[in-house]
């Protein structure tokens, strides 16, 4: 019997990227799992709102000025977020570094006028089913922000190491991007919801 001639994979690389890395599956398993949980929040909003006599609920709308401005900041972060997944697909570790502050400062910005949009809503999460769900879309889509934002200032601390210019390290920045950029859609249809809804 001929003996077949062992493979050598020594030349492969250690991590793979994209859709060859385990934790790319990962990260969308949980955009899928953290999008579902957004779209029940919504049918709960769009349920209670088909059975309330007036909506909002004991309250004038919510001001437009606050989910505005957040929203103009999330908008702004795409470009910078697209650059730094494409710098880290090319491994290019300087521009990496820069781009990860940049976006360290873009996501830390919206929480800012975040803080503004709960007494925007002109009622407390307690005080009836309106208040309820719309402190809770606004804290989920909080959790969501502050969860990136911390990976990001992870990460941007790891790529000043030795440890930053390896591939699982490009995988992991570029896997962020991908999650900020569902951040950013996510909260397209709750400022919707939350703020136009109302108006209509």
């Amino acid at each position: 019997m001929k003996e077949r001639a062992a493979l050598d994979v020594s030349k492969l690389p250690l991590h793979g990227m994209g859709a060859a890395s385990p934790a790319w599956w990962g990260t969308c398993g949980f955009m899928l799992i953290e999008g579902s949980a957004f779209a029940l929040a919504i049918a709960i909003y769009f349920y209670l709102f088909s059975i309330a006599p007036n909506w909002p609920i004991d309250a004038p709308v919510p001001d437009l000025s606050p989910g505005s401005v957040l929203t103009l900041l999330l908008l702004a972060s795409i470009v910078p977020n697209i650059l730094v997944s494409r710098w880290a697909k090319a491994r290019a570790l300087a521009k990496v570094r820069i781009g990860l502050i940049v976006m360290s400062l873009l996501e830390a910005a919206p929480l800012a006028p975040r803080i503004f949009e709960f007494p925007a809503m002109h009622v407390s999460w307690d005080e009836n089913a309106y208040g309820s769900i719309v402190w809770t879309l606004l804290g989920l889509h909080t959790a969501h922000v502050i969860t990136d934002l911390i990976d990001t200032l992870v990460l941007t601390c790891l790529m000043f190491t030795r440890y930053g210019d390896n591939t699982r390290r490009y995988g992991d920045v570029e896997d962020n991007c991908l999650y900020w950029n569902f951040v950013i859609v996510a909260w397209l249809p709750l400022y919707v919801c939350i703020y136009w809804v109302p108006r209509l």
